[in-house]
């Protein structure tokens, strides 16, 4: 297990970023910073969804790569969007499976399609990013899924 103590810092237009080990446990610790950035923002009625969204893409970074760390980005995308990213160094894409009714693994994509206005990845030279965005008012977060 790789410990390391990092400090959330500022990206610049509202937003912030915290490297982590990859390791389960991060994902405690991404809750914790996105938790906080919706608070600071004033909009800590979002944090339930997020926190879910920024756990399964740690989980599935952990998962599925073999970087020894990742990196959580939370940016505020205007007034009513926020951004959740996971960065790694793996070249390897996400794919939304198609898991039975018996699996026990593969449905955190679902949950992520589920929960947030939108999701994807930016793909890098060094690796990726994957996000997803959530809107920041109720009445947006239930057009958003009207419309999907």
């Amino acid at each position: 297990m790789i410990t390391t103590a990092t400090r959330p810092t500022g990206t610049g237009a509202p937003g912030y970023s915290e490297s982590l080990p990859r390791e389960p446990e991060s994902a405690q610790r991404a809750r914790l910073l996105v938790s906080a950035a919706l608070n600071a923002w004033g909009i800590g009625e979002l944090a339930d969804v997020a926190k879910l969204v920024v756990s399964e893409l740690v989980n599935n970074s952990v998962n599925h790569t073999k970087c020894h760390a990742i990196r959580v980005r939370i940016s505020r995308e205007g007034r009513d969007l926020v951004r959740i990213g996971v960065v790694d160094k793996s070249r390897d894409l996400p794919v939304l499976g198609k898991p039975d009714d018996n699996a026990e693994e593969g449905r955190g994509l679902f949950l992520v399609d589920a929960m947030s206005q939108n999701w994807g990845y930016d793909r890098k030279h060094w690796g990726k990013i994957v996000w997803a965005e959530l809107c920041t008012t109720p009445a947006d977060r239930a057009a958003a899924k009207r419309s999907a």
